[in-house]
Parts: C-alpha cells; sequence; structure tokens
C-alpha cells in the first residue's frame, strides 16, 4: 500500500558523502584492473585510467578540502563530515587504494612477462642492449636533461604540476660524512617516451623496455662532474588545479582564463609521492620546500601509471590481449541517403554510441556547412578532439557567408587551452563565438541548423548526451537525437538567444534548461510519480547518469520512495543516495556498471500513470549541473526511439557481470548470477542493427 507524500527532514546519517563515493567508484574501476576475465592490455588500461582519475580527483576536489581548512572552516556538510574529519578519511582510503594499485601493477606484470613483454631493470641488461640504452641516452635524453642544484645562490626552481622528477643527493669526494649533502633536481621529460624499447636478445622474441627515469639514474653521473651521486630518487607532486575566476570582473574571459592556466603553475601544493626508499634528507628538503605536511605518499614502484595507457592500445601484435576490435555502424537511417534533411523531414532519429559511428554528426555538420539552403549554424562545443572535421566544418560554412554562431566554453576543467585554440580559430574564420554566461559553464551538447526550404525556414536540431568529441565518442556511451520537431526546433532558437543575448526565462514547450527551471521540472516529474503511487496508477522512475550527489534531489527521491514508487537508478560514479533503508528508501535500488566503454548518457524516464515520458540530457544530477551549469533536457517523442531508450535502461538494469548494487553501507557487491546466463549489458548493446529493425516495428 503506497504511503502519501509528507514533508520530511533528513538527517546525516542519510546520505553517502559525494568524496567517499567518489573512492568507491575509482575501486570500480581498479577491480576491471584486477578481473582475470578481463583481456591483459585492456587490464593495465584500467590501472592507468584509476590513476590518473585519482590525480584528478587530489588536484581538484582534495585541494579544495584543503583550502577549506587553511580558511578555518569548521562546518559539517550535510553528510555530517567537516573538512579536517573527511580529509582523514580521504588519505586513509585513497592511501589503501595506492598500495592495491601497486599490488595490481606487479600481478600484471608477472602476467605480461609470461605473454612476452617485459620491464627490464638497467643492470639486468645485456652488453650490447646496454650499449644501445647508452647511444639512445647520450642522443636523445642527455640533451634536453636540466640539472637544478638548490643552494644559497640557486633557489628551489619551479616543480610542475603532476610532472616526474628526480631528487639527486650528491657528496663530494672528501668532505666530512656528517656535512649536510648536496641537493639537486631533475626534470624527466614529458616530451619523450616514457618506456623505451631494448633491442631483444639473442635468439628471443619477448619484447623488453626500460622506463626513462631508470635510464636517467643510471646516467646521473653525466650531469654532475666532481660529485658523487648518494641517492637518486623518484618524486612527483600534485598542485591545486582549480581555476580561481573573476569572471564579473573580468574586461575580456579569454585573456582572463590565459593569465589564470599561468597562475596554475603555481597552484598549492596538495599531495607529494615519492618513491620507496626516498633518501631522508631528500624528503625533508622537499616537505620543507612545499610544505606538504603528511599528504606524502610512499609509492612502491614507478610514479604516474599514466605511460600504461599508450603502452595498452600502442603494442603491435598483441591484439589478442585487447577487446575485439569494435567498428561502428553507420546509422541505417543516414546510410540509404546523402541527405540528412530529407531523413528528418520524415522522422526523428536516435544514434547509439560507441556502437554507432559518430561520423554520422560530423557528416550532418558536413552537409550543413556546404548546403547553400542552409542560413545559420548554432552549436555548443565543451570537451572537442584534437584535430575536429566539426571546428573545420563550422570555419568552412562562416568563410561561404552563413551566420555561425559557436558558445565555446573556455572553462571545461583541463581543456582551457585547447578550447582557446578552437575559439580563436573560429573567430579567424568569421564565426560569432560567445564564451558562455558569467558564472556558469555551458555544458549543454546542441546543434541548430536554420534552411530555407520551400514553405519558409526549417529547424533541424541534434542534441547529445556527450560531447562533440570524436575521440571521446568512441569510448563513450553516449546518445544523440537528430530532429525537426517544431516545438524542439522553436525552444532551440530561444536557447540560443538567451546564450549569445539579453533574454529573459522562457516558457519552454518541450525543454528543460538548468540553472533555470530543470530542478524544479525534475522535481515536479518525481512529484507526480508520487501521486501516481498514491492513487493507484502506474508510477516508477529510471534514471541513467553519472552522478546523484545533489542533497534536494536525493530529499525528493527519498519522499517518491516512501510513498511507493519502484526508483531503479543507474549511476556509474558519485551516489548521495541510500538505497534500501527501511522507511526512507525501500523501493530505489542503485547499480553502477563499469565496462569497456565509460558509460555516459543521461536518460531519464517517467512512468506518468501508463504514459511513459523519457528524456535525454546533458544534465547529471549534481549541484554544479543543475545550479551553476547551462544544461539542456530534452524529451524524446518518437514511440520507436523512446521504445529504444527504455531497452537501453533494461540492458543495464538485466547485467549481471559488470554492474554492482549499492548497498545501505555505501558498498557496491556484484550483481549475484547464481545460476542465472551471465548477462553484460555492453556486449548485448553492440547488435544495433537488430536493434534497429527492432525499432522500426514500432
Amino acid at each position: 500500500m503506497s504511503k502519501p507524500m509528507q514533508e520530511q527532514t533528513y538527517s546525516n546519517s542519510d546520505y553517502i558523502n559525494r568524496d567517499l563515493s567518489w573512492i568507491e567508484f575509482n575501486r570500480r574501476v581498479l577491480e576491471e584492473a584486477q578481473d582475470p576475465s578481463t583481456p591483459l592490455l585492456e587490464r593495465i588500461k584500467f590501472l592507468s585510467i584509476c590513476s590518473t582519475n585519482l590525480d584528478e580527483f587530489m588536484s581538484v576536489r582534495v585541494a579544495g578540502i584543503t583550502d577549506q581548512l587553511k580558511a578555518g572552516y569548521t562546518k559539517k556538510d550535510f553528510t555530517g563530515y567537516t573538512p579536517e574529519g573527511l580529509l582523514r578519511r580521504i588519505m586513509k582510503r585513497t592511501g589503501k587504494m595506492v598500495q592495491e594499485q601497486y599490488k595490481t601493477l606487479r600481478e600484471l606484470a608477472r602476467a605480461l612477462a609470461k605473454e612476452g613483454i617485459i620491464f627490464t631493470a638497467n643492470g639486468d641488461l645485456t652488453p650490447n642492449q646496454k650499449k644501445q640504452m647508452d647511444q639512445y641516452f647520450h642522443d636523445y635524453v642527455f640533451p634536453v636533461l636540466t640539472p637544478m642544484a638548490v643552494d644559497q645562490s640557486r633557489p628551489f626552481p619551479l616543480v610542475h604540476n603532476l610532472n616526474l622528477y628526480l631528487a639527486v643527493t650528491l657528496k663530494r669526494e672528501g668532505d666530512d660524512p656528517e656535512e649536510e649533502p648536496y641537493f639537486a633536481i631533475v626534470q624527466v621529460p614529458s616530451n619523450l617516451p616514457r618506456y623505451i624499447k631494448v633491442h631483444a636478445r639473442a635468439n628471443s622474441v619477448k619484447q623488453e623496455f626500460v622506463l626513462l627515469e631508470d635510464l636517467i639514474e643510471e646516467h646521473i653521473h653525466t650531469m654532475f662532474s666532481g660529485y658523487t651521486p648518494v641517492s637518486v630518487d623518484p618524486f612527483r607532486l600534485t598542485r591545486n588545479a582549480d581555476l580561481t575566476l573573476n569572471e564579473e570582473g573580468a574586461e575580456d574571459l579569454l585573456e582572463e582564463i590565459e593569465k589564470e592556466l599561468k597562475r596554475r603553475r603555481w597552484g598549492s601544493p596538495v599531495r607529494l609521492e615519492v618513491q620507496k626508499g626516498f633518501h631522508p634528507y631528500a624528503l625533508d628538503m622537499l616537505k620543507e620546500e612545499f610544505e606538504i605536511g603528511d599528504n606524502v605518499f610512499e609509492i612502491d614502484g614507478p610514479i604516474d601509471l599514466s605511460y600504461l595507457m599508450k603502452m595498452s592500445v600502442s603494442l603491435p601484435n598483441f591484439d589478442h590481449l585487447r577487446y575485439p576490435k569494435l567498428e561502428p555502424a553507420y546509422p541505417r537511417e543516414f546510410d540509404e541517403t546523402d541527405d540528412f534533411f530529407e531523413v528528418l523531414r520524415a522522422k526523428d532519429v536516435l544514434v547509439y554510441h560507441p556502437y554507432e559511428s559518430f561520423d554520422a554528426v560530423c557528416d550532418f555538420i558536413d552537409q550543413a556547412a556546404n548546403d547553400p539552403a542552409v542560413m545559420a549554424i548554432k552549436m555548443t562545443l565543451y570537451r572537442v578532439s584534437g584535430n575536429s572535421s566539426i571546428v573545420s566544418a563550422l570555419a568552412r560554412a562562416a568563410e561561404a557567408g552563413k551566420q555561425v554562431t559557436v558558445i565555446v566554453e573556455l572553462k571545461a576543467r583541463f581543456d582551457e587551452e585547447r578550447n582557446i585554440a578552437w575559439a580563436r580559430q573560429l573567430e579567424k574564420a568569421g564565426c560569432h563565438v560567445v564564451y558562455g554566461l558569467v558564472g556558469l559553464k555551458t555544458h549543454a551538447k546542441i546543434t541548430l541548423v536554420v534552411r530555407q526550404e520551400q514553405n519558409g525556414l526549417r529547424r533541424y536540431v541534434h542534441v547529445g548526451t556527450g560531447n562533440y568529441n570524436d575521440n571521446t565518442a568512441r569510448l563513450y556511451t553516449d546518445i544523440g537525437l537528430f530532429t525537426s520537431q517544431p516545438v524542439i526546433g522553436e525552444d532551440a532558437s530561444v536557447l540560443f538567444n538567451e546564450m549569445t543575448g539579453y533574454s529573459a526565462p522562457h516558457d519552454w514547450q518541450a525543454f528543460g534548461t538548468a540553472p533555470t527551471d530543470m530542478k524544479a521540472k525534475l522535481f515536479e516529474l518525481i512529484a507526480r510519480e508520487a501521486e501516481n503511487a498514491a492513487a493507484g496508477k502506474p508510477a516508477g522512475i529510471i534514471a541513467k547518469m553519472n552522478s546523484l550527489s545533489h542533497q534536494e534531489m536525493v530529499d525528493k527521491l527519498y519522499d517518491a520512495s516512501r510513498a511507493g514508487v519502484q526508483i531503479d537508478l543507474i549511476v556509474r560514479g558519485v551516489c548521495c543516495l541510500k538505497p534500501g533503508v527501511e522507511g526512507l528508501s525501500e523501493t530505489i535500488t542503485v547499480r553502477s556498471v563499469v565496462d569497456r566503454f565509460l558509460e555516459h548518457s543521461r536518460i531519464f524516464y517517467f512512468e506518468n500513470g501508463g504514459d511513459p515520458q523519457l528524456w535525454l540530457s546533458s544534465a547529471d544530477w549534481m549541484t554544479r549541473n543543475l545550479t551553476r551549469r547551462i544544461e539542456l533536457m530534452c524529451p524524446v517523442f518518437d514511440p520507436g526511439l523512446k521504445a529504444m531508450l527504455i531497452q537501453i535502461l533494461r540492458l543495464s538494469l538485466t547485467d549481471n557481470v559488470k554492474a554492482r548494487v549499492l548497498k545501505p553501507n555505501g558498498q557496491y557487491v556484484r550483481e549475484e548470477g547464481g545460476t542465472v546466463t551471465p548477462f553484460r549489458s555492453q556486449f548485448e548493446a553492440q547488435d544495433i542493427v537488430t536493434w534497429k529493425r527492432w525499432r522500426d516495428s514500432f
């Protein structure tokens, strides 16, 4: 029997902390590296992802908590943690995770060795191999190295964020053993390969590699003639990498961001990683210089595992250690004709990446750029690939005299420099480039094409859950909707006008947008399901997203659960909601799917009394998405496309191989298959051609 919704106040214990939930997500990534059923080179890729994830977490989230501590902030967050208590818990858990990472690395190194892929210590090289490495060092490494001594006349040099360095402790012959040693640092060049292939041994088919820092250590004496190296120890510093912008006072946002990117080099230290056995004197020097306190991680292995990503994809002749290559199918709706506009006048089209090719999006923009009947193209760009055909098409359209407007988000974290370059290129071609609104990031993914046709102007729209990036479209699961629905086209025009000009908040015909009304619209949709459940009508919510951390949104879901609504959440990463708690969230389930592709699509399903409504969105249910970003939520009207989205949601809900289920204590456990046939959602999703035939039957 469902219960009517009532106002309810929830306590700190009813939530999971966002940052601790993120650590659990990264643990799930690490589990993929530990899973023996995952192909070996894919396992080292997941180990690299786990490492780079942790780097970003430290440089942004932990850096923010550290800033709160320095400012004397002691207030508890809504999950009951003070900054001091939370930081202590984070450091303890991440410390254990790092230990697991390197235990996993040693296991994977043994497995790689069995396959003939070996990292060799300099002392284990044959004379011929050592001669080769000596020559490589002389020709390619030595010329770019710069030893930087630290003494009274030479202050401590700038140590760059997340760059690898060697701390060198030195003595001179005849020095008193009690005297302090000399100290210098050497940056390991980031523009040279981190691992170097060694000539094969005689009669061996094995591939051997030497790490760059080990090669430099072997030859460190060549940079300090007259001195004897006592110890050579790798280290890496993590700095606060978040931008602090005064957008309202900035006369030119692009120039302000360029200045802030330079200041990022001097961000306050957050974490110091040192290799196990680090010389005590060198460690004292670093701790004193960086004022790092206890945030020191001793690493039992090579510092910074990001190099494993390149190795996992670049080693030739080892395809049997990778997932079978996926060739995305070109969407069959567009494969039958070269005219996107003709297709979209007849029907809407849904494209599911990476199973269907992102080339369709690029070709849509390309056709719009080349079509004499197209009057205007408007587009948002958040993260774009390094060699974007979309940017080239937009520039070509502007040069052809079309009205081209591009909202380029300069504040996309760690993509700022690339986006600045794209913005300048587009402006040079004659595009109208807008950098977004003050205080807000433009995260919506939408393209509007306005075309002159026989009966007047017609609007064509593409709305996506992911970025206009052809590289990530091969690695992320995302969904794009192509449509010429008039209400969506009209809303798209108004949205671009709001982003580029002065417009009052709009009464949308179809869209929900943040930060103006998306949150209220979602609350309304959730409340309607609760009212339907209380009235005995069909009610239910299925929501797929990357993160759920907005307190008020969690509360609304709790209210709906207490009213009897069945709520199934598919949340890849952070989730602050506790599912399955008696009297609080009994009807809520939460699962996370971590697999070959990064689950990135946002799909919201509301039962609506038996007439389901489905939405695609750029937004997660986080505070930043709902209140500090321009986000978009777009309905899907076509019954066949709605059925396809429901099928995508059901795939994730049925997964019993790569899904983990969230328990009330904040821990994730694998779905227990028992005697049930294994069902892996991402593998099942690959049969997209069958899906499209099935969809067309509606």
